[in-house]
C-alpha cells in the first residue's frame, strides 16, 4: 500500500538512539517523580520498553457500518484473520492488526501478558474487555511500518443503552494516548452523532493533533448531495468538537469496488492521496511523536506533584481529616488557581478537574508526600537539556517530511510498483483505465500547495 522509503542505516541508527535515550531519561529522571506522587494511579500507567519500541498505530473510530473494517482491508489489499464485514454491527471487539510472518489470532488474555507487546496495561479493564480484544497477525508489507486498531461500531438509538460490560470510553482514552493517528469515519448516509459517539469523541479530547476525519462512502451520492452532506457534517462536528478552527475532512470511498457516481473521481483520488501521505509520514516521525508525548507526560507529572503536595499540606495533623478531604475535593478549582498563580503554570497543563475529583475520593490524603524540589529540578533539567539533545539527534527530514514527494519512482523503492498497481486496480473497471493512466502522473508529483 505505502512506500515506506527505507533510508540508510545511519538514519535508522539515529532513530534507535533517540528511542534508547527516551527510555533512559524516563526511567532515571521522570519515573522517580511519577512513583513518588502516585501519578500512575491518577493518570497513566508506568511506561515499559514496548511503549517506546512499538510501531506507530492508527486507531479507527466510528459508528457501525461506516466502513472501518473495509478501510483496513482497503489499505492491506487483503482480508485479515477475524475480519467480519456487513451492514449490521459486525465488529464487536477491538482488533489490533499487526505484522507477523505467521498469520493468526491472539486472544486478549494472552495478548496482555506478552512482554513484547505494549498492551499489558489493558488488563485493568478486566475479562469483560479482554474477551472482546484480540490481535490479528498478518504478513503484509503495509504492517511493517504501522499497526492498525479496529474498534467496535459505536451504536445509536436504544442499543447504545445496553451495557457493554466494560469501560468503552476508558479503553478509547487509553488507545488515544498511545496511538499516532485517530481516524474518525463518517458514513455519507448516517451523519447523526449518537450520544455514545459524542462521549467517544469527547474522550479523545486532548489529542486533537492526532485526529483525522474521513467522510466515507461519498461515491454513493451525486455531487449536489455531496455538497449538502459535507455542510451538514461540518455543522455537526462544530457542535461536538467545540474548537474555533474548522476541522479538515477527507472525502472519498475507501473500498475496492467501482464508484457509483464517478463525477467526483478526481476529488476522491486527491483526497485519498492527502490522507495516505499523512499516514505515510508516521513511521518516519515516530521518534518525534514519542518525544512529544514524553514532554506532555513530564509537564502533567510536574503539575500532579504540585497538586498532591498542596492537598497534603492542607490536611490537619490530628482531627477532622474526612471533613477536610471533602472540602478540598469540592474546592479543587481554588487549589488549581492557587498553584497556577504561585508556580506560573499554564491552565492548559492541569488535568480535568472532574476526573481528578473522582479519583481523589478514593485516596488517603495523609499518605501523599510533601513537595520535594529535587525531584522537580531533575525533571526540569531533563526538559531543558536531555530532550533538546535528543531533538538534535532526530534526522532533519523527519521533521520536514511534508516537503517530500508522496511516492518515489521505481528506482527508489520496490514497493512503488505495488503502489502503482494498487491505484490502477482499486475500484476501476477496465473501461475506465484510460482516465487512471492520465492521472497517474500526479502520483509522483510533490504535494499540492496548501
Amino acid at each position: 500500500m505505502f512506500s515506506w522509503l527505507k533510508k540508510e542505516g545511519e538514519k535508522t541508527e539515529s532513530i534507535e538512539n533517540v528511542v534508547e535515550g527516551l527510555k533512559r531519561i524516563y526511567k532515571t529522571k521522570l519515573l522517580p517523580l511519577e512513583s513518588h506522587y502516585q501519578f500512575h494511579d491518577f493518570h497513566s500507567p508506568q511506561l515499559e520498553d514496548p511503549d517506546f519500541d512499538a510501531k506507530p498505530m492508527i486507531l479507527l473510530v466510528g459508528q457501525y457500518s461506516t466502513g472501518k473494517t473495509t478501510f483496513i482491508k482497503y489499505l492491506l489489499e487483503r482480508d485479515f484473520p477475524g475480519i467480519r464485514i456487513g451492514p449490521e454491527p459486525t465488529t464487536d471487539r477491538f482488533i489490533a492488526v499487526m505484522f507477523d510472518e505467521k498469520e493468526g489470532m491472539i486472544p486478549g488474555n494472552a495478548l496482555v501478558v506478552d512482554p513484547k507487546k505494549q498492551f499489558r496495561p489493558l488488563s485493568k479493564f478486566g475479562n469483560a474487555f479482554l474477551n472482546r480484544f484480540q490481535c490479528s497477525t498478518v504478513n503484509s508489507p503495509v504492517l511493517r511500518g504501522i499497526s492498525i486498531v479496529d474498534t467496535p461500531g459505536i451504536l445509536s438509538g436504544e442499543k447504545q443503552r445496553v451495557d457493554r460490560g466494560y469501560d468503552f470510553t476508558g479503553v478509547l482514552e487509553w488507545f488515544a494516548e498511545r496511538v499516532d493517528r485517530i481516524v474518525l469515519l463518517f458514513d455519507a448516509h448516517k451523519l447523526d452523532i449518537s450520544d455514545e459517539f459524542r462521549r467517544s469523541i469527547e474522550a479523545l479530547r486532548g489529542h486533537d493533533d492526532k485526529i483525522r476525519i474521513v467522510l466515507n462512502k461519498a461515491d454513493m451520492i451525486d455531487h449536489q448531495q455531496l455538497m449538502r452532506v459535507y455542510g451538514a457534517l461540518m455543522w455537526s462536528l462544530g457542535k461536538v468538537l467545540q474548537t474555533p478552527e474548522v476541522a479538515r475532512v477527507y472525502i472519498g470511498s475507501f473500498w475496492d469496488q467501482p464508484l457509483r457516481y464517478d463525477v467526483n473521481r478526481r476529488l476522491f483520488e486527491d483526497e485519498e492521496q492527502d490522507l495516505f501521505r499523512d499516514m505515510q509520514s508516521l513511521p518516519r516521525n515516530a521518534a518525534l511523536r514519542k518525544l512529544n508525548d514524553l514532554i506532555k507526560r513530564a509537564r502533567l507529572a510536574k503539575v500532579h506533584a504540585y497538586i498532591v503536595s498542596e492537598l497534603r499540606k492542607e490536611m490537619p495533623s490530628m482531627f477532622g481529616k474526612d471533613g477536610k478531604k471533602k472540602e478540598l475535593i469540592k474546592n479543587l478549582g481554588q487549589v488549581y488557581d492557587r498553584i497556577q498563580k504561585e508556580m506560573q503554570i499554564s491552565p492548559g497543563d492541569f488535568p480535568d478537574i472532574k476526573k481528578m475529583q473522582e479519583t481523589l475520593a478514593n485516596h488517603d490524603f495523609t499518605k501523599f508526600h510533601p513537595l520535594k524540589p529535587k525531584l522537580l529540578e531533575v525533571v526540569d533539567h531533563m526538559l531543558a537539556t536531555d530532550i533538546a539533545r535528543l531533538m538534535d539527534m532526530i534526522p532533519q527530514e523527519d521533521v520536514n517530511v511534508v516537503s517530500e514527494p508522496l511516492i518515489r519512482g521505481e528506482a527508489d523503492s520496490p514497493v512503488s510498483e505495488v503502489v502503482r498497481r494498487l491505484h490502477v486496480r482499486r475500484g476501476f473497471l477496465a473501461g475506465k483505465l484510460r482516465r487512471v493512466s492520465e492521472h497517474s502522473s500526479c502520483v509522483s508529483c510533490p504535494p499540492r500547495a496548501k
